[in-house]
């Protein structure tokens, strides 16, 4: 088969490589189209490698037809399914665990399908098991709204009926706010502390932090969770450390792929089982923002690297 490697100068190399083989309890897939994430560019950038035991190249997430599956599981060749991977989806075939495979959703493309199991685990992952989930009224904020785990955590914190602020450049903020978000704030020059004063959060879904990050923190509802999954604005943050105790907030770091395969496997499991109804009855959606062949992959890179996207980018495989 072929791949989308990354040579010895982490530049992409579309080159033949060994097929997978499938291991006792895998899913052997044949790619349809794998969607582009953040962790990706990180990964060509060399500064987040995949987990032991899998690809050394790009591909969190992809979707696809079973080639071969245990006996036991409920895939059998030809079925269409969706996966998460800890690595390795820029390529013509995968092997996945089992428990790490879902159906493709009723009313969902393979495109579409592809953008699935990473986002929407991650949010999923955050916002209920890790966070304890919202209720109706609650106040939810997540950074960078237009992406695909921005668009994700909207949609699901609407249907909690949770009232949302997010950041956004300005020429983006529009679509979001008819998927629903209540507060939309410039990511480029509003300040946070203004509008958290007036509306104090009771969890974030924060992929930027950043050296403001502490004081946002201190703003938070009594009993506030706030989840870091990255710090793409920095690492370094000041925390009064009293307010932590005194209002009994919850700063909780995650990450989805360093977790075990039995792990991952459960938060597929649950989001099936909640969310999958869902997207079949178009309830939940998710926006693609531009579709480009494998070789192309230089190209669809660019656009998460410029932010342009508002929505998932994903490769295709013939």
């Amino acid at each position: 088969m072929y791949a989308m490697t990354l040579d010895d100068n982490l530049q992409f190399c579309w080159k033949e490589v060994s097929d997978p083989v499938r291991k006792p309890g895998e899913v052997l897939i044949k790619t349809a189209a794998a969607a582009v994430n953040r962790a990706d560019l990180m990964q060509k950038d060399g500064c987040y490698a995949s987990p032991p035991d899998w690809p050394q190249w790009c591909g969190l997430e992809v979707a696809g037809t079973v080639l071969e599956a245990p006996e036991d599981s409920p895939f059998k060749p030809g079925d269409k399914v969706c996966a998460l991977l800890g690595g390795g989806g820029y390529s013509e075939k995968v092997t996945v665990p089992a428990g790490m495979v879902l159906p493709v959703p009723e009313n969902c493309s393979m495109e579409e399908a592809a953008t699935l199991p990473e986002v929407w685990s991650t949010v999923y992952l955050n916002v209920v098991l890790e966070a304890g989930g919202l209720r109706p009224g609650d106040v939810f904020f997540v950074q960078a709204g237009a992406s695909g785990i921005g668009l994700a955590a909207i949609q699901f914190a609407k249907l909690c009926g949770a009232r949302v602020i997010t950041t956004a450049a300005p020429e983006k903020a529009d679509y979001i706010k008819a998927l629903g978000a209540d507060i939309v704030l410039d990511s480029r020059k509003d300040d946070l502390r203004p509008v958290f004063e007036a509306n104090p959060p009771d969890m974030a879904l924060d992929c930027v932090g950043g050296a403001l990050q502490g004081e946002y923190l201190a703003q938070m509802k009594f009993g506030g969770r706030w989840v870091m999954i990255a710090t793409l604005a920095g690492g370094q943050t000041t925390i009064d450390l009293e307010q932590v105790w005194r209002k009994r907030l919850k700063l909780i770091g995650s990450t989805l792929r360093s977790r075990t395969p039995e792990e991952k496997a459960h938060i597929l499991d649950c989001m099936q089982k909640e969310l999958w109804p869902l997207f079949a009855a178009r309830k939940l959606v998710t926006r693609l923002h531009g579709v480009y062949p494998i070789q192309d992959v230089e190209k669809a890179h660019a656009v998460l690297r410029r932010r342009e996207n508002i929505g998932k980018v994903v490769l295709t495989f013939k």
